[in-house]
This record gives C-alpha cells, structure tokens and sequence, in this order.
C-alpha cells in the first residue's frame, strides 16, 4: 500500500499550503509544514505489484499439473511486439513527416514573396487544428498519457501500480497526440510517447485482453501475471526507442540503465530479440515509403535512410581534442541542471494554476488553452525571427553524372531552409561538375526545420562556417526556453530531440569559436577542428546532463552518427555532463517522478539531512517497520472480515505456534486479494468438528487474481461476515494458501542492505522478525521511499546501534 503526495486534482495540496504560509512562525518551519502537508495529508494511494508469484502448496500444485513446455511461445510474443511497435514507430515518422512537409509547402509561395504575416496565419492555422486534436486527446481521452509517459512506465517497472497507463485509450491518445504535436512544429520529439506506446503494446500483446473493450482471448495465458507483464512492457519500451531511433542496442541499454528495475540474462536476450525485430521492421517498410508512397526499394536498406543523424565525414583525433571535450561536457551538465530545475519550476507553477481552477471542465479547457498558448509563441518565433537574418552562400556541387544540356538553368526544388531566399540555379562548370548559387536563411534552417531535419544539419561535417554566431546564438536560447516549456504540457512530447537539438547548437557555438581562433585546418593533425564534431559531441554531453544516462546514451550517439570514431570523445562528454548536472540536482526523469509523487525506488537510497547524507547502514530494519496484523494459520471467518474491514494492509504474516506452549513464529504471508478470495468461497470453510477431514483446495488461478471480481458485493460480504458471531465458529484452514518464500528480515538487519534486498527482489512486503522469528513488523514501499526515510530517520540517533542483547529485551 503506498501513499502518494498529490490526488489528481491537487486541490487539497493548495488549501494546506495556504493555512501552512497563514499560521507559520519562520521560513524553515512553513518548509517543514507545505512538505508533511504534501506528502502525508493527502491519501490519494496506489498498490505496489507483486513481481513473484505466491510460493504456496496451490501454487506448486499448479506446476506439476503444467506439461512441460518451452520457451518457444515466449520468443514468438517476444518478436510480435517488436514487430507492432516497429511498425507504430514507422507509422509515427511517416505522419510527422508528411504533415510537416505539406505544411509548408502550402505557404511556400507567400514565404517567397516576403508575405510573412500571411505564412503566420496559415501556419497558425494549421497548427491550432492539430494541438486541438493532440492536446484534446491527452486532456478529455487519455489523460494518462500526459506529456512523454516515461515518468510513469519507469515508476511501474519499479514496482507501483499506477491505473490506466497501458490501455488502448491510452495506445491510441498518445500515439496520436504526439504524431500531431511534433508536426504541429512544437519544440519536442517522438521519443517519450513512442516508449510509452511499446510499453502499452508488450502489456496488451502479452496479456491477449482488454479491458476497456471488454475481451479476453483463451492465448498466452500463462503470461497473466506480474513478472511475465513486467517483462513485455520492458521489451515493448526497449523497442519504442529501439524504432524511433533505429537503435536496438542503444533501445536495449536504455532499459537496462533507465526503464527496468530488475533484469537477468535471459530477459536481455529476449529484449535484444525485440528491439531487433522492432528495428528491422521499421527500416523495411521505410524503405519501401516514403510520404505513404510505394518507393519501389523494398528491402533495400539505405545506409542514409537507416542511420537516423549520418555523420559520412569521420575525422582523425588528437588528444588535444579531450580538452575542448571536457569544456563541452562541463557547459553542458550546466545547461542539463539548468534545464532541470527550470521545468520542474514550470511544472510546479503548471499545477499550482491549474488546481485553483476548481471546476473539471474549466480546468481541462484552461490546459487546452496553454498548449494554444505554447504553439502561438512556437510559431511567432518560427516565422517571424528569421525574417531578422539575411540569405548567406551555401554552394551546393553535384557530380555531373548523366546530366544533359536540358538540365542547365533549372531550378532545385524549394526547401524551407531558403525561406525569403532567391530560388537557386545550376549550371555546369568547365571542370564538368554541376554547380548552384544556393543561399539559406540560417536561422530558418534551425528554427523552421524539426529537430529531426536539423539535427544532421548541425552535424555536418566540412562545412565549419555553414552557421555564424547570431543564428547558433538565437536559436539555442529560443530553442532552450520553448522546450523547457513545452516539456509538461498537455500534449504527449519527448525530449530527446531537443535535448540532442539544444546540445549540438552550443557545441557548434564552441566548435565555430575554435574555428575563429585556430581557423580552418586542412593539415591532417588538426582536422578533428569541426564545427560539426564538436555539434556532436555537445549533443551527447547535454543529453547528459538532463539524463544523466552514460552507457545507453554513448550507443545511441554512435547508433545515431555512425561516428564510431569519436566515441571516446562522447564518453568523456557524457561522463563529464552527468557528473557536473548530479552535483545540482537529479536527473529531469528522477525529478519529474517526485513531481508526480509516484513512489519510486532509487537503484541507490538518497537520504539527506541538511547538506550531510545519511549513512543507511548506521540504522536497522527495526526502524522503518510498521507494526502489523498477524493472522494465524488457522483463523476463524469472523475475525479474517473483521481485519480486512477494519485495516487497508494488502499483506499480512501467518504465524503458527510449533508446539503446545510455545510462542508462535512466522511461517509466511498471504495477501488481501488472496484472503477475499478465499472468504468467497464457503465450500472452503471448516468448523471445529471437520478441522481434522480433508476439505476442497482451491486451485492456484482461483485464488490469485489481479483485482476483485465484484468490489461491491465482496464489501457486503465482509461486513455481513464481520456481524455475525456465528462465523467465529467456521475457519478456514490457511496453509494451502501462503507463500511459505516470503522474505524476513531480523530486526536489527542493516537499513541500507534491506533497501537493496527489497528493489532488487521486486517484493511488495518485507517481513520483520526477531530473534525468535517471531514477526514484529512489515515494510512496504512507502516505508523506504526517500522523503519518508528522511522523516523518520532524521529524529534518530545515528551513532546508537542496536545489539542483540537489547533486542531480546
């Protein structure tokens, strides 16, 4: 059972702010206060997930009844999700692709005749149809597929069960929503919804149900559990990146170092299977289309077409180019903590004024209107800014191949980079070569083209002066600041690609500084002096410092580059990036999941008091516990109603005594679904007289189940069972039923150790024992995420340690 910080309005959290700042007497005391007011008044809760199934007689029963089979089925639903969520990412890039270029293809011919104000009311026409339909889908369809989604998948991998995040609402509100968005021209990408979209495809394949539309196919059923769920999802949000980025390495890694909380070598395989099928599938049928039209390649896979950022130019190194390398590194762990701590600012504003707002369908209009809000500035910029920037030289040679005089003085077809430009012409030159007078506007070649088309541009290589100072400049700090904004709206968004946009704009900044200061070098020793290396490197530096992810990240730059070369230039950046953004703050994934209270668990406990950290292993097991209701192996019907009415537990001890006179001991748990299960069936009852005859055993699938058949009538059952004295009579034998492999702890077992045990092992319960194993306490999830370790250990003395003669006291 956990507690989270904020229900979904977040009323309540604003009305115990106001009385805390009215009745404070200092600032450290309000602090206090507006932090125990969030995080302890407000019990909106969600149930953890049980990742290993009841080791009971029923359950080892149901074992043997199985026929033994391999893991054939597993491998096949393995590659269908990747093949769906290949085919999803294929689809995403095709829409986002078509609807942006005939966006402005539509305002080309008022883009050249200097009609701005014209483009800006086609565009921001356009645009508000498209953020109307995106943001109306998260906000009034599924509003579980707020923003990117990834906060979310990470917290219910960890182990929280966190509703409506993997239904087809929210497959189809997210999918869609982001398709729109990014094409609408909003500063984002497609990366965190196409993560949370593989997530909800691995949950929905493997389950073969739904739900929402109310089907439940007789396939796959063995994988309808916690653990085999957990692990489609994390292939299915391996795979989202897998398809988005043609990376299934990187998509592998990412899962492993960000998405999953527990992981073994048989699930790696599996995963690298689908991010494999997820892969090829995408690059297949992209090479087939192009704009949804047949191209006539299928199956011919292009190196431009497969590797998402290409970099075709690599470039020999020094080791002078580390030095530039940390410098880039530093500024862009800066800039990562920077971005950090401004979005969950907004963020926090984000929902302060949204919660005053106390009417559901104003509030949902007033989230619309911000996304309006956010593609009216979007917009203005994007048009209006490069209008400030004259056309500069951008030759363009083509090797004259199979040309004929038919060609000379035809025009190159129009691309929004030339924006107010003149359009440009060929000719061949006396050498043979085609040649062109091609002249861009700089700025509306890194404001007007997505992230996804100008990325590569920062990239390029041999071309050290293609941007200057003024549009590199501009374009970091509007690209900077409307991401930041953008990052939490009511639309599904990823970040990735202004992430990666963002950091290849100062990193070509710094690499044009180097260029102005050394010039431009043709002597092999000093070739690595690229605008386009260091765009890279600035990229996968600032990457970084919003992350904070190191290996899943170096693979995916070289997957996205192909520039295996600078890898070791991309280490250095990355581990210097993380290192200068974890000195500030957590990385924006850590933070956004403290903003939305989802009770995570960190791969390492962070407890700090004042500015000193806690050391976990100076405390014990004993004191974080909660005292807990035992239940007795044989327990009568009367007081098992009384106890699930009277508690909110969702596990309970089962203590027996060994022999007459001796003290009764912990032999195991069961949960609450389990006990209502078996209070529904009365066949299963026994009274005095019969406790020594064999009576039916329920079967393994009738008492494990994911949630109440009928929470209604099991309500009525237990109040009329908790009534009655006549149920004190009838017992209900429990030993059939209890996971006799819970996992205990004694009480003065090291804190930081149990940390490690309980989200390593994935349990829901830890039981706390003496030592005379006699169960004394329960630690759940609640108990060990990091505000509530710190509330309660910091009135403790942590120089005290327990000895074994106190604890037999």
């Amino acid at each position: 059972m956990i507690s989270v910080c904020w229900n979904s309005e977040y009323r309540r959290i604003e009305r115990s702010d106001s009385i805390i700042q009215q009745n404070s007497e200092n600032e450290e005391e309000e602090q206090n206060s507006r932090r125990k007011a969030k995080k302890t008044n407000l019990q909106e809760t969600h149930e953890s997930l049980d990742y290993l199934p009841s080791h009971s007689e029923t359950y080892k029963t149901y074992l043997k009844e199985k026929p033994h089979s391999s893991d054939w089925d597993r491998w096949f639903m393995m590659g269908l999700i990747g093949g769906v969520v290949g085919a999803m990412g294929f689809l995403m890039h095709q829409i986002i692709d078509t609807v942006f270029e005939l966006k402005w293809e539509l305002v080309e011919k008022y883009i050249q005749h200097g009609d701005f104000l014209t483009t800006w009311l086609f565009i921001l026409g356009i645009g508000f149809g498209m953020v109307m339909v995106s943001s109306g889908l998260v906000v009034f369809f599924c509003p579980s597929g707020s923003s990117s989604g990834l906060p979310e998948v990470i917290g219910y991998l960890n182990g929280a069960s966190l509703r409506h995040i993997f239904n087809i609402r929210t497959f189809f509100g997210s999918f869609f929503s982001c398709a729109l968005a990014v094409a609408s021209g909003l500063f984002c990408g497609p990366e965190g919804p196409m993560i949370h979209v593989g997530a909800v495809v691995g949950c929905g394949l493997s389950q073969f149900k739904s739900d929402t539309l109310r089907i439940k196919l007789p396939c796959f059923t063995r994988f309808r559990n916690s653990a085999d769920k957990r692990q489609f999802i994390t292939a299915g949000a391996a795979a989202g990146i897998a398809s988005v980025f043609r990376a299934p390495v990187g998509g592998l890694l990412f899962a492993l170092e960000e998405v999953a909380s527990f992981w073994d070598i048989k699930l790696a395989w599996q995963t690298f299977f689908c991010c494999l099928i997820a892969s090829f599938t995408t690059e297949v049928l992209s090479s087939s289309f192009g704009g949804f039209e047949y191209q006539g390649y299928f199956g011919f896979l292009k190196a431009e077409q497969g590797i998402t950022f290409w970099v075709k130019n690599l470039l020999d190194m020094s080791v002078l180019a580390f030095i530039p390398t940390i410098i880039l590194g530093v500024i862009g762990g800066l800039l990562g903590a920077l971005f950090v701590f401004l979005n969950v600012r907004i963020n926090k504003v984000r929902i302060k004024l949204f919660s005053a707002v106390k009417r559901k369908w104003l509030r949902q209009i007033s989230k619309l209107l911000e996304t309006l809000l956010l593609l009216v500035v979007t917009m203005t910029v994007t048009v209006f800014v490069p209008y400030f920037f004259p056309c500069t030289e951008d030759p363009v040679t083509y090797q004259f191949l199979n040309s004929s005089e038919d060609s000379l003085g035809d025009h190159l077809p129009w691309d929004v980079s030339e924006y107010n430009c003149p359009p440009a012409t060929t000719w061949i030159g006396p050498d043979g070569i085609l040649n062109s007078n091609y002249t861009i506007n700089q700025a509306a070649a890194l404001l007007v083209k997505n992230g996804k088309q100008g990325i590569p541009l920062l990239f390029q290589r041999g071309n050290h002066e293609k941007f200057g100072f003024p549009a590199l400049f501009t374009a970091l700090v509007l690209y900077f600041g409307i991401s930041c904004w953008t990052a939490g709206t009511a639309a599904a968004t990823g970040l990735v690609v202004p992430m990666l946009y963002t950091g290849a704009l100062f990193g070509r900044t710094v690499g044009l500084i180097m260029v102005y200061i050394f010039g431009v070098q043709n002597d092999e020793h000093w070739t690595w002096i690229d605008p386009g290396l260091f765009a890279t490197i600035g990229a996968a530096a600032y990457f970084a410092g919003v992350s904070r992810l190191t290996i899943s990240l170096t693979v995916i730059m070289v997957e996205l580059t192909n520039d295996v070369q600078s890898i070791m230039l991309i280490m250095v950046a990355v581990m210097v990036g993380k290192t200068v953004g974890d000195y500030f703050n957590h990385s924006l994934f850590s933070s956004l999941l403290h903003l939305k209270c989802i009770p995570h668990l960190e791969a390492e406990p962070s407890v700090v008091h004042g500015k000193k950290k806690v050391n976990l292993e100076l405390f014990a097991a004993r004191d974080v516990m909660k005292k807990c209701k035992v239940i007795h192996l044989k327990e009568n019907v009367f007081s098992l109603a009384s106890i699930l009415n009277d508690t909110t537990y969702n596990g309970f001890p089962v203590v027996y005594s060994p022999g007459p006179g001796q003290e009764e001991v912990f032999l195991g748990t069961i949960t609450r679904l389990e006990l209502c299960m078996l209070l529904s069936n009365r066949q299963i009852f026994q009274t005095p007289e019969t406790s020594n005859i064999d009576t039916r055993v329920l079967k393994y699938q009738e008492v494990t189940v994911e949630k109440v058949p009928d929470e209604g009538q099991m309500k009525s059952l237990l109040t009329k069972y908790s009534a009655d004295p006549q149920y004190q009579q009838l017992f209900i034998n429990l030993e059939p039923y209890i996971n006799k492999s819970a996992v205990a702890v004694q009480s003065h077992f090291s804190l930081h150790r149990t940390y490690v045990l309980f989200r390593t092992l994935g349990l829901r319960h830890l039981t706390v024992v003496d030592l005379q194993n006699r169960a004394v306490g329960m630690i759940t999830r609640k108990d060990l995420i990091s505000f509530q370790l710190e509330k309660v250990l910091i009135k403790l003395d942590s120089g005290k340690l327990d000895s074994d003669e106190e604890l037999l006291k």
